[in-house]
């Protein structure tokens, strides 16, 4: 399971215990410092957290709220602003020279499979990175922080499945050096038209945006700009922001755009950043570089595919999408109790 590494280079599983021209933001694309890369960033590293009976997160790993950033606008299941998940884990893993890819599925499917014989209401979505350093990452969402104490005490009351998982940890520590994890909240106010319905999405733009301090009310201003700009400009833009909470360093937020296919990037750049910086013209574009430079201290922008391999989705995902079939067919209700009624005569 991973733990939430940089909000970029994580993956996400279950922790027994307890989705370059990234959104529509132009903030992207403007003149941003970006942190000096020695291989990790914040997207790429937080503070590590092995897995172990802890918190059920992937059912644990599943990145928080961060999918937060992502998942608000990939993992949500409903149509509203309200079903937006509030809390996202996001977890992390860095593979071992020569254990990504197909060795590293192996383990990690276990752990999907332990989740779905055992109908998990917890679920997440796994991902591995096209761009930066090799790694996964795993988003895991909940509604709110009760919700995942509640769902982490029901999987704790299961010992067949902690037992099942801590020998899956094992064999997936086998394939990587570190992970971390890290806890995001959802900013409704700065997101714009977040994708409710994951199902149909291949792709996850994250982009971190690191805020210097005492600069909070210049990036909420620059936040507000674009998406005042972006919703005149470009009715299709789309993303969600999350804030962190916990696991790494203080005013880090994530701006996630779920795709479907990578063909929209192409239409971001030659389409949706040239509408933008015409409706804003020369004396929006002064004081949006300016904003830029007075609040944001680094910025980080990466590229990752979705992972049907390593993803515990619900079972409508599974249904209506050939994409997410399970290796054998599997399909769980992710519904309390349906394992027990199955084993009734």
């Amino acid at each position: 399971m991973m733990q939430l590494q940089s909000i970029t280079g994580f993956a996400a599983k279950p922790t027994y215990g307890s989705q370059c021209c990234t959104p529509a933001l132009l903030l992207v694309e403007g003149p941003v410092r970006r942190r000096e890369s020695s291989g990790d960033s914040f997207i790429s590293r937080t503070t590590l957290k092995k897995k172990g009976p802890c918190t059920l997160t992937k059912p644990a790993h599943f990145v928080l709220g961060l999918c937060v950033a992502v998942a608000t606008s990939c993992v949500a299941a409903a149509q509203d602003a309200a079903s937006i998940p509030k809390v996202l884990q996001i977890t992390g893993e860095y593979t071992k020279p020569g254990k990504a890819h197909a060795l590293h599925d192996k383990t990690e499917g276990a752990f999907v499979q332990a989740m779905s014989r055992a109908n998990s209401p917890v679920h997440w979505i796994g991902m591995i990175s096209l761009s930066g350093q090799k790694r996964a990452l795993f988003f895991t969402w909940y509604d709110s922080f009760e919700a995942w104490e509640q769902s982490d005490a029901a999987l704790g009351k299961k010992a067949a499945l902690a037992a099942e998982l801590s020998r899956d940890y094992i064999a997936d520590g086998e394939m990587v050096y570190t992970e971390d994890q890290s806890v995001f909240v959802y900013q409704e106010e700065m997101s714009l038209r977040p994708a409710a319905d994951l199902a149909p999405m291949r792709y996850m733009d994250i982009a971190t945006y690191n805020v210097r301090p005492g600069h909070e009310r210049e990036w909420i201003e620059l936040v507000r700009m674009v998406r005042e700009t972006y919703e005149k400009a470009v009715p299709e833009a789309q993303w969600s922001i999350y804030r962190q909470l916990y696991g790494g360093e203080g005013g880090t937020y994530l701006v996630l755009t779920a795709r479907k296919s990578l063909a929209e990037i192409d239409r971001v750049l030659k389409d949706n950043n040239p509408r933008f910086a015409a409706a804003l013209g020369e004396d929006g574009l002064k004081t949006f570089s300016e904003l830029t430079a007075a609040s944001i201290a680094s910025s980080e922008h990466q590229l990752f595919a979705i992972n049907p391999v390593t993803s515990y989705v619900p079972s409508e995902w599974i249904k209506s999408d050939n994409f997410w079939k399970r290796p054998g067919g599997s399909v769980s209700s992710g519904k309390p109790g349906a394992e027990e009624k199955k084993a009734e005569p």
